[in-house]
């Protein structure tokens, strides 16, 4: 990781906009997991990889991750990233955007680096999905007709794309058998689906500190996510009512938010999202088994753990 690191800082530098080093080191140095970088040096690692370009992936997939979090924070118009002010508000949202865009582009200089057409395909095929995903809860959002079965095609999109991408071209970079490939690719998913459930779940209930956002955005920002869909699946007419005033129009006064709380925890949506988590981080350990026997593979049923924890 500290290899990845200097790699990231290394070229995220620009000699001629110095606006470019200035908006990504506020995000990059403003911590995050790095859970998606680990995951590819992992992959890499279990399937005895003794060359360089896992670390070379490791920073794409960080590039692809940051570059999509610039764009998301002016898409939600969020304020508040990793516990610190967005770059959309500190600078602008031009500068967010072509920022993202700029490391978007890094990130396919690096995976070209590692000649691998493999590696190529599967890391942009992963940043369409991303897109796709994001384009897709942008229509979805706001609709209270939206089902579980949309609801999960956007996270498999925006966010579980990335987490197997992760995991597989460590395996593929290190000359994996197909089944070790697969194996990564579905942990990843998992996990992926797993961690974005989390998140959706601690909105509604986590520490804004170790959220590294404000507890209640997603309700703000007007975004179905798991509890509210299962909440208004069980809602009587009054409860429908107060979701599409809140949610479909937009029209949200003091004491919303509390009372939303208040719905999700009657339905018991808040348990049953839990239960979903622990499901999909379940699914991932379980792929896992298909994976060489080492520590590293028991690490990383360590961080499906740690992922699921998060919300017990």
């Amino acid at each position: 990781m500290a290899s990845v690191n200097t790699l990231i800082k290394g070229r995220m530098a620009s000699e001629n906009a110095p606006r470019i080093p200035e908006v990504t080191a506020h995000l990059v140095e403003a911590g995050g997991k790095r859970l998606r970088p680990m995951l590819t040096l992992a992959g890499a690692h279990i399937c005895g990889y003794e060359g360089k370009y896992h670390v070379h992936l490791a920073a794409t997939v960080e590039f692809i991750h940051t570059a999509t979090l610039l764009h998301d924070d002016v898409v939600d118009e969020s304020d508040m990233r990793r516990g610190k002010k967005t770059a959309n508000l500190l600078w602008d949202n031009k500068s967010s955007i072509l920022v993202g865009d700029y490391l978007f582009s890094r990130s396919f200089q690096l995976m070209v680096e590692t000649g691998s057409l493999r590696v190529l395909d599967i890391l942009a095929n992963a940043s369409a999905t991303i897109a796709e995903g994001e384009v897709l809860q942008l229509t979805a959002a706001q609709d209270t007709n939206t089902t579980e079965e949309v609801y999960f095609k956007v996270i498999r999109g925006k966010t579980a794309a990335l987490f197997s991408a992760a995991t597989e071209v460590g395996g593929v970079i290190a000359s994996a058998s197909d089944k070790e490939t697969t194996a990564l690719h579905a942990y990843g998913d998992a996990l992926g689906i797993s961690f974005q459930i989390v998140d959706d779940l601690l909105d509604y209930g986590g520490a804004s500190a170790s959220l590294g956002k404000n507890t209640g955005d997603d309700f703000r920002e007007r975004k179905l996510t798991l509890p509210v869909i299962k909440a208004i699946a069980k809602a009587d007419a009054g409860e429908r009512a107060f979701w599409d005033r809140t949610i479909a129009k937009g029209e949200q006064k003091d004491g919303d938010l509390e009372h939303a709380m208040e719905l999700l925890k009657k339905h018991g949506t808040l348990e049953e999202t839990r239960d979903a988590a622990i499901y999909w981080g379940n699914k991932a350990k379980a792929a896992l088994v298909d994976l060489p026997q080492s520590e590293m593979r028991d690490l990383l049923g360590d961080l499906t753990d740690y992922v699921v924890e998060r919300a017990v």
